[in-house]
């Protein structure tokens, strides 16, 4: 505490005192404080309390402006300085108070942590709080380890943010084919053979078949069978590549190690890997005969869903009107459509620009908004 802080304000004024408060404060390094200080500055020349007694909305109405003025530029100062320290924790209160989620973005995009250094009040702001997402999952991903990814992922809902979840999904691809690729090689060149460098996952199980013997497996089967479903859900990227060879080494494993899964990805990798191959262009018309093979026993049952894998498949592969046509003789009896993974019978008719059929659909459902806007669109 400066004990001239008194005499200063007695021989030169209040600006004078506060002043001389806030060059002590910077040079303690107390920058929380520092930030009411400057506060206090503005509500002096203002001509108000010094203290922050309220909002500042009860202050006269002439001062609202200038003050609220005085705390984004207090903010920003103390956040740079805070910045400046690689202190980004501290320096997003002050930003996050503003509103100002920019300088601290880019200060987390730069980051690169030290050996050692707790990540989790970074990873908080960056993923939790949403400020830099693909940060932040890059650094639990570095720092926790691919478990602790996919745990995290998949409790996060990314329905709403398509462009951050094909961003993980295709690097837990990436790290999951890196990480076996390694071990593969490995398991290989321990018996004695050669691996040359950048051989496929694929031409390895392929020369070496003993690799699956007495129930082998070369990474955790829960994040096999995790990372693969989430690259069957990624559009037209290189990591559809890198998932393909993950479901060739899948469906080599033992049966105790391939898990389970609903129709129509009851054989999982083998029908991952059919999913796989018609959204990457190959053998299309087998892959989608061999869903379109398993919907009517399903259906039989009550079960749409391999009906909706069909329907998107199609709609993947650009054949709206085909896909249409299927959601018809699958879905038009529904009264509600709503839980489909796939798009409505009543949104494809919209996409196609079959209004008469929208119609149809809309009054099966009774929805007569709908009805009476697709006989218009119809009759137009």
């Amino acid at each position: 505490m400066n004990d001239e802080l008194p005499t200063i304000l007695a021989t030169h004024g209040a600006l004078a005192a506060v002043d001389t408060l806030i060059e002590d404060l910077r040079a303690k390094g107390d920058f929380h404080n520092l930030f009411y200080a400057m506060l206090m500055r503005k509500r002096v020349e203002l001509g108000v309390t010094p203290f922050p007694m309220g909002p500042s909305s009860e202050l006269p109405a002439h001062t609202h402006e200038p003050y609220e003025n005085a705390i984004r530029d207090a903010a920003r100062h103390v956040g740079n300085i805070y910045l400046q320290k690689r202190d980004i924790p501290r320096a997003w209160g002050f930003y996050r108070l503003i509103g100002e989620p920019g300088p601290v973005k880019e200060a987390l995009a730069a980051y690169v942590p030290e050996e050692g250094e707790d990540t989790y009040p970074l990873v908080d702001i960056a993923w939790h709080q949403q400020v830099l997402p693909q940060k932040g999952f890059d650094l639990i991903l570095d720092r926790q380890g691919i478990c602790s990814t996919i745990t995290t992922v998949s409790g996060t809902d990314l329905s709403n943010q398509i462009e951050l979840r094909n961003y993980c999904y295709a690097k837990l691809v990436r790290t999951l084919h890196e990480q076996l690729t390694e071990r593969l090689q490995s398991d290989v060149a321990s018996r004695g053979r050669t691996v040359a460098a950048g051989t496929t996952i694929f031409a390895l199980i392929e020369a070496n078949p003993d690799l699956f013997t007495e129930d082998t497996y070369h990474v955790d089967v829960s994040h096999l069978s995790s990372v693969v479903q989430m690259g069957v859900q990624l559009p037209a990227v290189p990591e559809l590549e890198l998932a393909r060879e993950l479901c060739e080494y899948g469906r080599r494993l033992s049966p105790q190690f391939r898990g389970d899964a609903d129709s129509p990805f009851e054989g999982t990798y083998a029908d991952y890997l059919v999913y796989l191959n018609v959204i990457t262009s190959r053998d299309v018309e087998a892959g989608l005969a061999h869903f379109q093979g398993k919907i009517a026993q399903e259906l039989e049952e009550g079960n749409t869903f391999p009906a909706e894998v069909y329907v998107n498949l199609l709609i993947r592969l650009n054949r709206l009107p085909e896909a249409l046509a299927a959601a018809k003789l699958h879905f038009a009896q529904l009264t509600d459509d709503r839980a489909l993974t796939c798009p409505s019978v009543m949104e494809l008719s919209r996409q196609v620009g079959d209004f008469a059929g929208l119609a149809a659909s809309a009054k099966a459902t009774g929805d007569s908004v709908t009805y009476l806007a697709g006989l218009i669109a119809a009759n137009n």
